[in-house]
């Protein structure tokens, strides 16, 4: 089967349109929005206050490391979906001394682009690519409180509409969303969950913290002997550098990390199963989404759930 991206879900062969999303193998974007930081934005809340003082005192030897490691996409959102992301991890806060109430991501600094235009461009995206799903995963929500939270959800609720799939909706496949119009899954990452059928609990996140792609891939097989989570779970293929490693290493960027340990990951992901099995992936998220080929390589593991499909019903026949 030849998957063109763009539209991979509507592509993909009909007997993979009654298998729970939650099985189906999901290209992922970890902070998605990251490749428009704005260098000169405060840092966010959470850093810490000898990192704060550090960045006060030396801002122009800071500013440059903290963008060449925070950022870990180089493609807009529209971009994005039509390489084939469907999973976008997006960390939402409120901007320090900001009196409008205008949302920004973050990753150690804030965006220059709103989280409302953004949100805008991917319910425009979803109207001309009609049979394409979403999963949006808000977290973070620094210097939110519960004001600014309604507000954002109702913002939400208007803007995707009848496109929201509600949390009570028990069969979740392709199939049955579009049946039911639904095109956007929401998480949201908050106790106020519980008092909006639009939105779906957090979702699972194996993160490693580890800069080697072994490292990485350690930590997800470990996982997986685990098993699996119920429901939609992310495997994180993204490295992440610790402070003495990156001042250890002032040449590197993440970019420079990430393509180095490419191989290996590739690698590893091409070995991986989508599936209900224990050690059955779902959505695959990594960094560079753009210039890696993570999203042809997630989206051709569903040729695995074919091939075993089609194997089960030549058996009932």
């Amino acid at each position: 089967m030849e998957l063109h991206c763009q539209d991979w879900m509507s592509a993909l062969p009909e007997e993979l349109w009654d298998i729970p999303l939650t099985n189906l193998a999901i290209p992922g974007s970890h902070d998605a929005m990251s490749y428009c930081l704005d260098i000169t934005s405060p840092l966010v809340r959470s850093e810490s206050d000898l990192f704060r003082l550090l960045d006060g005192l030396f801002y122009c030897f800071t500013r440059p490391i903290i963008f060449k490691w925070a950022t870990t996409q180089d493609k807009s959102i529209q971009e994005q979906l039509s390489m084939g992301i469907r999973y976008f991890d997006l960390r939402v806060a409120h901007k320090p001394n900001d009196s409008s109430s205008d949302l920004y991501f973050t990753h150690v600094i804030y965006t220059h682009l709103t989280v409302l235009e953004t949100l805008v461009s991917v319910a425009t995206w979803l109207k001309s690519h009609p049979k394409e799903i979403v999963i949006l995963a808000c977290s973070h929500f620094e210097g939110m409180d519960d004001r600014c939270h309604e507000s954002f959800i109702f913002c939400l609720k208007k803007l995707f509409g009848s496109k929201l799939c509600p949390r009570k909706e028990s069969v979740l496949t392709l199939r049955s969303l579009w049946a039911s119009g639904y095109q956007v899954i929401l998480s949201y990452e908050s106790q106020l969950t519980a008092r909006y059928q639009e939105l779906w609990p957090a979702i699972p996140y194996w993160w490693a913290n580890k800069h080697t792609a072994q490292g990485v891939i350690t930590y997800l097989e470990w996982n997986k002997d685990l098993g699996r989570p119920e429901g939609f779970f992310v495997s994180g293929l993204n490295l992440t550098a610790d402070r003495s490693y990156i001042t250890k290493n002032q040449k590197e960027s993440l970019r420079t990390v990430t393509y180095r340990n490419w191989d290996c990951l590739r690698k590893w992901l091409e070995e991986q199963i989508p599936g209900s099995e224990p050690k059955g992936l779902n959505i695959i998220a990594g960094d560079f989404v753009g210039p890696l080929p993570l999203c042809s390589l997630v989206i051709a593991l569903n040729h695995k759930l074919q091939r075993k499909s089609s194997g089960h019903m030549k058996k009932q026949h």
